[in-house]
């Protein structure tokens, strides 16, 4: 059985492309430390970053490492807003699409995004998903921001309740949420129908794609449905996290 939250436990190696994850700031690291599905290998603290957990949490289940800011900075990098707390921890274990589609399927809408690579964008994304109770998130093992750091500090805990499936080619995996009943929504700032005007039955997947770029052709053509946001405003276009935030609002209020 494995050992929950103990420091010097063996990583987690489900997720190849990383043995472990440095995840840091307050809100990050308490729900890193809170979950019992993450295995936690150090934590490291400055005076002030350890009240704040201890405010947070209350008794600590891993001792904290004691460290200065200036020393967490260097471990991490100076653009690192820390706020003087790291852990470093296996990932967590990998889900499939048979893992989610049950929750899909009772309403909980799941988020496919098409090569979006910024780490804030995916991060805010994740709080957005985890606020708006998506099943999962789903992103390609290329061209997708590792899941701590910048991204973990960006998604405030989400990262730790949100399930996040990587896949190898997103076209097949649209293919597949198709073949499984799934209504596969895509963004598309040009399109001829408004999301708000849309009649829309769960599941659903709500498909974004990156910055500037947008959809790719395969992927719009995998999609059953392309629309956009209404905007009245004098800007006609939104930055992709705010784009997902409307659309699971929308969607979840049943604005449409």
């Amino acid at each position: 059985m494995r050992k929950r939250n103990r420091t010097g436990s063996k990583p987690n190696r489900h997720d190849p492309s990383s043995a472990v994850e440095k995840i840091y700031g307050v809100h990050a690291v308490c729900a890193a430390l809170a979950n019992p599905k993450r295995t936690v290998l150090a934590l490291y603290a400055t005076k002030n970053g350890c009240d704040r957990l201890n405010a947070a949490l209350g008794q600590l289940l891993v001792a904290p490492s004691e460290i200065t800011s200036t020393a967490l900075s260097k471990k991490l990098g100076a653009d690192a807003v820390h706020q003087g707390v790291m852990i470093e921890a296996a990932p967590l274990e990998q889900f499939s699409l048979g893992d989610v589609l049950p929750d899909a399927s009772n309403g909980k809408p799941l988020i496919v995004l098409d090569q979006v690579t910024d780490p804030h964008n995916v991060g805010a994304i994740l709080r957005s998903a985890a606020a708006f109770n998506a099943s999962a998130l789903i992103i390609t093992r290329r061209n997708s921001p590792p899941l701590d750091g910048t991204l973990a500090k960006a998604a405030s805990g989400a990262v730790e309740s949100v399930p996040v499936i990587h896949v190898a080619n997103l076209a097949r995996t649209l293919e597949e949420l198709g073949k499984s009943g799934v209504l596969r929504l895509g963004l598309d700032g040009s399109a001829e129908q408004s999301l708000e005007t849309a009649r829309i039955q769960p599941p659903i997947a709500l498909v974004l794609g990156a910055e500037h770029k947008g959809l790719r052709r395969l992927t719009a053509e995998n999609c059953d449905l392309l629309c956009r946001l209404t905007t009245p405003g004098p800007l006609k276009s939104l930055n992709v996290s705010n784009a997902a935030a409307v659309a699971l609002h929308t969607l979840a209020t049943g604005a449409h």
